[in-house]
């Protein structure tokens, strides 16, 4: 059984771009490097350009602006205002872009990367949820936080919150 790359046009992550730099040739890794830093390579030295031009890959990527984040942040801000108390935060599960996740599954090691728009890469294609990797990985269906260990399971045994304060 021979699995085959879909064929869609999606740009290729970092974590692929990245992967791709020891390959490339020293031509386009100058290339790379004249498009992202601008000007000449400073050194002929491969492995500073490679290193460095990484950094360069994450940092466009991950510092773009989580919409999601922000729209949550102005709807606490605006129950603040309304009620005059800090509503508990919503059960937001997706991690920060950028944010590696490792799950061992049937003694393979998988590896997810979150993304600042808010999809998932997995072995270099985007998924939307983490769900949709569970799936991918196990052939059943999952919750994607609760299988990458983002939330507890909901029978786990907690304890109720009866925190009691030092008599005054």
């Amino acid at each position: 059984m021979s699995t085959q790359t879909p064929s869609f046009s999606t740009p290729p992550s970092v974590a692929a771009q990245i992967a791709r730099l020891p390959e490339m040739p020293m031509a386009e890794i100058r290339a790379l490097w004249q498009k992202l830093v601008g000007g000449d390579t400073p050194t002929h030295n491969r492995q500073f350009l490679e290193r460095r031009i990484a950094y360069r890959l994450q940092e466009l990527e991950f510092r773009k602006v989580d919409v999601n984040l922000l729209d949550r942040n102005r709807r606490r801000i605006e129950s603040l205002v309304e009620t005059g108390k800090v509503k508990k935060r919503d059960r937001d599960y997706r991690p920060a872009a950028g944010t590696a996740l490792v799950r061992e599954y049937k003694g393979v090691e998988y590896r997810v990367i979150a993304t600042a728009d808010g999809q998932y890469d997995f072995q270099g294609r985007m998924y939307p949820s983490l769900s949709m990797i569970a799936r991918e990985i196990t052939g059943m269906r999952w919750s994607g936080p609760l299988f990458f260990g983002l939330k507890p399971p909901s029978n786990a045994k907690t304890k109720p919150a009866t925190k009691k304060r030092g008599g005054r």
